[in-house]
């Protein structure tokens, strides 16, 4: 064929992180059929849907099933009455939103990618070590990328700095992907007058939101001047089980602007062409888990698997391991055996000990060295993983 490519493409590495884990633990798994593999790499969770959305999924599929009560094509930017609960859920949590400035889309992953869609090619900065998606979406639209070191020094939590350009877009993932690193309230806010002063948009990732504890903040609109300078992302996968079944919103205040435009606005005419909404049954189902009956249940799966990564940080601690995450977080960022390159310390694990995790080095070069592993699989996979760890740690 004649046609031009999109030769972004040509910059990719050969695979996607999560895909070479998952083909190396299937070559492993069909080499030896028999063992048990337990498997900590994706942040896929195990717990079910809590009941309070199962009812609700139940009650709008029978409304489907009815003339009078059946929707078709869903608003493209959410029912009223989700973006309502969205808001109301920040309210909550001391972040004042209008169900206005809320979007429901189909998920996090998408939307970290989608919002480029309405901005131009601005260099963008992004943590290293990073959630990969943030990378390949941006390296697609071909911008330029700048990397902000995340070290043990500190605490893989990066701060502002003079190289920053002026009128860059920022990426800051709290709770972060993979590190487990949290910023405080200082922290973010030195983040948001930084960005106010510097004229760059910050594209807040709180996918993991529901994890933190104390008074570090767990949306950046709880910090003043965030309504100018930033955007936030967030997603029930985690907090109410919904990876499988996909929702999530993205939060653009109305006072959001530049280059003459309304983010909020542009954003709305963007999803009119190019979404048609997230399925009626779905948007039930994550209203009545963001109901303040729904929170409570949901935030029982979040403490199981805090308990998960609490077992494993005591574990790793009483072996001398440094590590970050496991108490604001659902990863533990460890360090890996003598130093080993994250992929020998993952072929270490999976061959030594059948267990899978995911190498630091796959999250950027400042991973070199660590180890992610996940706390959403089930309790008892946990405490096997500690006594076949015991034996090579």
């Amino acid at each position: 064929m004649k046609i031009k490519m999109n030769e972004n493409f040509k910059a990719f590495k050969d695979n996607y992180l999560f895909v070479e884990c998952a083909k190396r633990i299937a070559d492993f798994q069909a080499a030896n059929p028999d063992a048990k593999v337990i498997k900590l790499s994706i942040g896929d969770v195990t717990r079910p849907l809590p009941k309070v959305a199962i009812d609700a999924l139940n009650v709008a599929v029978e409304e489907q099933a009815h003339a009078e009560t059946f929707r078709g094509y869903a608003p493209e930017s959410g029912y009223d009455f989700t973006r309502q609960a969205v808001a109301d859920y920040y309210t909550r949590r001391g972040a004042k939103i209008e169900a206005s400035e809320v979007f429901i889309s189909d998920g996090a992953k998408s939307d970290c990618g989608n919002v480029l869609d309405i901005l131009g090619n601005n260099k963008v900065y992004v943590p290293d070590p990073v959630y990969p998606v943030y990378v390949d979406t941006n390296i697609m639209k071909g911008n330029e990328i700048a990397y902000l070191p995340g070290t043990l020094e500190n605490g893989f939590a990066p701060m502002p700095t003079d190289e920053i350009e002026e009128g860059s877009v920022i990426y800051i993932c709290s709770p972060n992907n993979p590190t487990g690193s949290v910023y405080n309230r200082e922290q973010l806010t030195e983040w948001v007058n930084f960005a106010n002063e510097r004229g760059c948009l910050i594209i807040f990732d709180s996918a993991y939101e529901a994890f933190v504890s104390g008074d570090n903040p767990r949306s950046i609109f709880e910090i003043e001047g965030a309504r100018t300078c930033a955007v936030e992302i967030c997603s029930l996968s985690k907090t109410a089980g919904f990876t499988g079944t996909r929702c999530g919103w993205m939060i653009l205040a109305h006072e959001l602007e530049a280059a003459g435009m309304n983010l909020n606005a542009t954003w709305s005419r963007r999803q009119s062409t190019r979404f048609n909404g997230v399925p009626y049954i779905i948007q039930r189902a994550a209203a009545a888990a963001l109901s303040e009956d729904g929170i409570k249940v949901c935030m029982e799966n979040i403490e199981y698997y805090k308990s998960n990564a609490k077992k494993l940080s005591e574990f790793l601690t009483s072996k001398g391991y440094k590590f970050t995450g496991g108490t604001n977080s659902p990863y533990i960022w460890m360090q890996t055996k003598d130093n080993m390159p994250s992929w020998g310390f993952f072929d270490l694990l999976l061959n030594e000990a059948q267990i899978a995790g995911t190498p630091g080095v796959g999250f950027g070069s400042q991973g070199e060295g660590f180890f992610r592993i996940t706390s959403f699989g089930k309790a008892e996979d946990y405490d096997e993983a500690i006594r076949r760890l015991e034996r090579i740690l």
